[in-house]
């Protein structure tokens, strides 16, 4: 469900960081209760679109209470999560202020005639693992 909900927009240099943030913002308005809130968004700037996109899951996969190693990206992330959970979607859709768990950013250079932006929802039940091979075995983690 919440994958259904993801969006690229080929921003223009002009919109700046504040049509970042607005695109952001009407992403998760755009999705509602659809990607099943509490949410962790994910966001990718920067890079090429398919690298973008890329990026967005990584970083809606990403850890609850990892920050983005860009100090930047990270005040992004709290800037966002803020802006977010104001919008009064809230769990489930049905109201309130818990809409996202959290907002993670992952940025890439890119040309300055390019700047892609995505979002990837991930929905309140974040599964994630890894598994590893290696020439003994697989191990597992999370």
């Amino acid at each position: 469900g919440s994958e259904n909900n993801s969006f690229l927009k080929m921003a223009i240099p002009a919109d700046g960081i504040n049509g970042v943030k607005a695109f952001v913002i009407d992403s998760v308005v755009s999705a509602g209760g659809k990607t099943c809130p509490p949410t962790i968004v994910g966001v990718g700037i920067g890079g090429t679109s398919e690298q973008c996109v890329a990026m967005a899951k990584r970083a809606a996969t990403r850890a609850l209470g990892s920050v983005c190693a860009d100090e930047e990206g990270a005040k992004l992330e709290k800037e966002l999560t803020a802006a977010v959970n104001k919008l009064g979607i809230g769990p489930q859709g049905l109201g309130g202020d818990g809409t996202a768990f959290a907002v993670h950013v992952e940025l890439a250079h890119t040309h300055i005639t390019l700047n892609p932006v995505a979002v990837n929802m991930q929905c309140h039940s974040a599964r994630r693992a890894r598994a590893t091979f290696t020439p003994t075995g697989l191990t597992y983690g999370f």
